[in-house]
C-alpha cells in the first residue's frame, strides 16, 4: 500500500535495474546545464510506473530531476521523454504549473536511452485520493484546484504555443482505440474478454470529435505537485501520454476515480460527499464546466468508458513490465488483476445501455 502523500524529497538509492553512468551523466549536465556544479549525487523517486524518475543534487546543493527512458525492450510509442519535454517546454511560459526545462538528450553514448532534466518543486504528493490525513474543507479545496488546474491547461492556445504539430485535429477518439488496442495486445499475459468486446464495441460507436485541446493524458491527483501548506498546484507532472486530442478525455479519465476504486490510491466511490469534502462526480464535473464557460458535455458516457479502456490497456502494460523485470516501480506486479477490473466496469457501462 502507498502512504497517503509524500513530499517530493522522498527518494532511495537508485534501483539495481535502474542503475546507469552516472560519471558520464555528471559530465553531460556539466556541459549543458548552466549553473551545474559537481559532484553530481543521484537518488530514485518511487513514483510512476512508467518512466523512472530520479533527483539530481549538484555539488551546491541546487536539485533537479530527470526523467528518462526505462531499460530493456519498450512498447512502440511508449515512454515518450521527448515529447514531455516539448510539452513542458512550451508551457514554461503559460498558466498551467509546470517545473522549469533544462535540456533533454537524445544522444546514447550518454546513458543509452533518452532523457530530459528539470527543475526540481519541493511539495507534497497526495497517493491517496481520499486524502485521509486533510480536514473536509481541505479536502473540497484540493479537488477543486485539481479540476481548475485541468481547466487552465485546456484554455491553452496550443498553437500560439507552438504546439500545432504536437499531434492532430480530430479523430482523437479513432487513434486512441486503434492505438491501445495495439498496445494492450503487445502486452497481453492473459484471456481478458471484456477487453475483446470492448476493442469491437468502441469502434462501432465511435462519435465525431473535432474539439482539440492539449490533453495531458495522465490527469490525476497523483500527478501534481502541491504546494507544502496550501491547496495549490505547483507544477502538473508525468507528461509522456500528452498530445493534442479531446479535452473531455482528461476529465472523463480524471472521474474513473468515482466509478472503480483502487486497491493502490483509496476508494471515493462511495463516499458521503458532502460530509466528507470531496465533491461529488457531478460537483466535480461542473466545477470544471464553470471553469472553461462550457454547459455541455458530448458523449460524455462513450468518453468515460473509453478512458475506462485506455487505462485498462496502460496498466496491463505496467503489469508486463513487472513481468519482464523493467518497470520503473516496484507495485508493477501489484497491477495484476487492475486491466480486468477496469474492462469489466467499462462493459457493464455498455451493457446498461450508456455508452
Amino acid at each position: 500500500m502507498l502512504h497517503a502523500s509524500s513530499l517530493t524529497t522522498d527518494a532511495v538509492p537508485v534501483l539495481p535495474q535502474h542503475r546507469f553512468d552516472e560519471a558520464n551523466l555528471e559530465r553531460y549536465l556539466l556541459g549543458n546545464v548552466e549553473g551545474f556544479t559537481a559532484p553530481l549525487m543521484v537518488a530514485q523517486t518511487q513514483g510512476g510506473m512508467s518512466n523512472p524518475t530520479f533527483i539530481l543534487t549538484d555539488g551546491a546543493e541546487k536539485k533537479y530531476v530527470m526523467r528518462k527512458k526505462p531499460p530493456g525492450k519498450l512498447l512502440p510509442s511508449a515512454h515518450a521523454v521527448d515529447r514531455e519535454f516539448k510539452v513542458i517546454s512550451a508551457l514554461w511560459n503559460t498558466e498551467v504549473p509546470v517545473a522549469r526545462p533544462y535540456v533533454l538528450c537524445q544522444d546514447p553514448s550518454v546513458l543509452g536511452v533518452d532523457f530530459y532534466v528539470m527543475d526540481f518543486v519541493e511539495g507534497r504528493v497526495f497517493h491517496d485520493q481520499t486524502l485521509p490525513s486533510l480536514s473536509p474543507s481541505e479536502r473540497n479545496a484540493i479537488y477543486l484546484t485539481l479540476a481548475d488546474t485541468l481547466a487552465q491547461l485546456h484554455r491553452v492556445d496550443f498553437r500560439a504555443m507552438g504546439l500545432a504539430d504536437y499531434g492532430r485535429t480530430g479523430g482523437y477518439y479513432l487513434r486512441q482505440v486503434a492505438l491501445w488496442s495495439r498496445q494492450y495486445e503487445a502486452a497481453k499475459t492473459e484471456e481478458l474478454p471484456a477487453m475483446d468486446r470492448l476493442m469491437q464495441w468502441l469502434p462501432e460507436h465511435m462519435p465525431s470529435d473535432e474539439e482539440t485541446t492539449i490533453v495531458h493524458g495522465d490527469f490525476r491527483l497523483e500527478n501534481m505537485i502541491f504546494h507544502p501548506t496550501e491547496p495549490r498546484v505547483l507544477a502538473v507532472i508525468d507528461w509522456e501520454l500528452s498530445t493534442l486530442g479531446v479535452p473531455l478525455s482528461d476529465l472523463a479519465y480524471n472521474c474513473i476515480a468515482y466509478h472503480v476504486s483502487d486497491p493502490l490510491r483509496g476508494d471515493i466511490t462511495n463516499l458521503d460527499y458532502a460530509a466528507y469534502g470531496i465533491p461529488s462526480e457531478d460537483e466535480y464535473v461542473a466545477r470544471y464546466c464553470q471553469q472553461m464557460g462550457r454547459t455541455e458535455l458530448p458523449h460524455w458516457n462513450f468518453t468515460l468508458i473509453l478512458s475506462l479502456f485506455r487505462l485498462a490497456a496502460i496498466l496491463q502494460g505496467v503489469y508486463k513490465r513487472g513481468l519482464d523485470g523493467n518497470a520503473a516501480s516496484p507495485d508493477a506486479l501489484l497491477k495484476r488483476d487492475r486491466c480486468g477490473t477496469l474492462a469489466n466496469r467499462a462493459w457493464a457501462l455498455v451493457e446498461r445501455g450508456i455508452g
